[in-house]
Formats: structure tokens, sequence, C-alpha cells
């Protein structure tokens, strides 16, 4: 087989189909680079890894810029991990491919999850990739997306939790953390996981003849529940359970209505205590650590 002609017939093709203002425009480009990556495999079986710097400097000089060596590779391993054409989804264009094909399995198919349902830019993959958004997940939670299980609330807090200091503020109070979070409150629920809401902040309550506050209080549209945050600039301490405990028992029996599910705790520190939870007879609650940056 002619390999070099037949890869500059598939981008031809795909070059001239660009044109085409149509819904299927980028489903047809990524089967032709799907091709052109099983033709590469082939012609390397005949003449070896330098058919690649070959072909880049030959399409490049016929058909223009696009076709270097590494976007080449690129197609090559598009095939290599999609090996049943069934399995490429048109909801993400090339560039977002080029971004999340060269992971290992559990990471790539984590992006692409996320990619398809929330619509995200490749400039937003990127961002997320840059945070290391999966590795900050928990591996049960890794394994369940792989599997396509089920999740629960928990399972897409990120650990540690990264908050951005956007002003580089020096000395960090629990205030002043409380102040940080606010000033993107849209970024912080995000690092939380999906569908939350901001319900207050320094939210009161009255205990007895005592008004206390609430760090944050949210609630999860999709599990239909309150959350309430507490912050704490040092190491996890039992009392902190207690503390966020009586919390989210008044949350329960003032705010709660009956068909929604009970209230949940989040103790976000600046080191974690695992004894602490271990030992805490309410599941309910789970601690993240933070990390500014």
């Amino acid at each position: 087989m002619d390999y070099y002609n037949e890869i500059k017939k598939e981008l031809i093709e795909n070059e001239i189909h660009k044109r085409v203002k149509d819904y299927s425009k980028n489903k047809y480009e990524l089967e032709k680079y799907y091709n052109v990556g099983k033709l590469l495999i082939e012609a390397g079986k005949h003449y070896g890894e330098g058919i690649i710097k070959e072909y880049s400097k030959k399409l490049t000089k016929e058909l223009g810029k696009g076709y270097s060596q590494r976007n080449l590779r690129n197609m090559r391993r598009f095939y290599k991990v999609f090996q049943k054409w069934q399995t490429v989804s048109a909801n993400l264009t090339w560039s977002h491919y080029c971004e999340i094909i060269w992971f290992e399995k559990k990471k790539m198919y984590y992006y692409l999850k996320v990619v398809e349902e929330k619509s995200i830019s490749v400039r937003k993959l990127r961002e997320i990739t840059r945070t290391r958004e999966y590795e900050r997940l928990p591996e049960k939670t890794k394994d369940n997306i792989l599997n396509e299980e089920t999740n629960n609330i928990y399972d897409y807090i990120k650990d540690p939790i990264v908050i951005q200091n956007k002003n580089n503020y020096e000395v960090i109070s629990e205030k002043v953390l409380q102040k940080i979070i606010l000033e993107d409150i849209e970024s912080f629920m995000k690092e939380l996981g999906n569908a939350f809401s901001f319900i207050g902040s320094e939210y009161k309550i009255k205990i007895g003849n005592r008004y206390n506050y609430i760090d944050l209080l949210l609630f999860n549209i999709e599990y239909n529940c309150y959350v309430v945050i507490e912050l704490k600039v040092t190491e996890l301490k039992k009392e902190h359970i207690g503390q966020i405990q009586i919390y989210m028992n008044y949350i329960d029996n003032h705010l709660k209505k009956i068909n929604q599910d009970k209230t949940i705790g989040i103790i976000i520190c600046k080191r974690d205590n695992k004894y602490v939870i271990e030992y805490s007879s309410d599941k309910r609650i789970l601690s993240r650590e933070y990390e500014l940056i």
C-alpha cells in the first residue's frame, strides 16, 4: 500500500470538509485523524519510527501547517487509544483529545467524562488538569467513574481542596481564609463537586441563649441536602467534630424539609488527622486539607 498517499488523501478530504458549517464537521475531522492514525501504525510496521518525520516534512510542504511530527504522533496515539471507533465522542474536539490521549486510561476517561458532561472548553480543561483535579479524587471515585458506577456527594470532593489566593494574603486566619473563598466562591464550590449552591457565610443560628455562626452554608441540588462548611487553619482536632455536629443537627431540626436528605459537614483544615475522623461516630462528617495557590 502507498501509505503516504492514503494519508494525504484523508487529510485533503478533511481540509475540504472543514469548510462545511454543519454539526457533523467535528465528527468528520476526528474520523479522518483516526484513519490517519491507523495508517501511520501500519506504515511504521513496514518502514520504522522514522516514517513520522518523513511524512511530516512532506505533508507540511504539500498541505501546509498542522502536520508536525507531534500532531502525527497524536493521530497515531488517538487510534491506539480508541481502536473501536464507536468509543470516540464527537462532543470533544480534536484539541480536547490532544490534551488527554497521553494520560493513563482511568485519568483520560475521567477528563473525557468531564468534558462531555460539562461542555468545558479546551482552556478550562487545561486549567483543571494543571490543578491535578483527577489526582485529588479518592481512588474509589476513580474506579467508579471508569466502571460507570454511582458515586455519592462525598466522592467528588477533592483532597486537598485548592483555593486561589488571588490577592496574595500572607497572614492566613480563619476570617482571611473565608474572605479568600468568598472572593471566588464559584471556584470553591466546584472543588467540592457538582450542583452546589451558596446559602450564606457567617450564617447565624441561635442555640439556647447564644448565637453561633456557621462559616459557610451551602446546598447541594443533586443530592438534595444542606452542607455545613467549617474552616480551620490548624490541624483537625476532636473538638471540631463536636462543633460541626451541633451545627448540622441544628440545620436538620430547623431548616431541612421532610423531603430533603440529612445535612452533611465538611471541615476544611490546614492538616488532616485521619484518626479523628476514623473514630468519629458520625459518618456524615468528613475532612479535607486546603492548599492555597
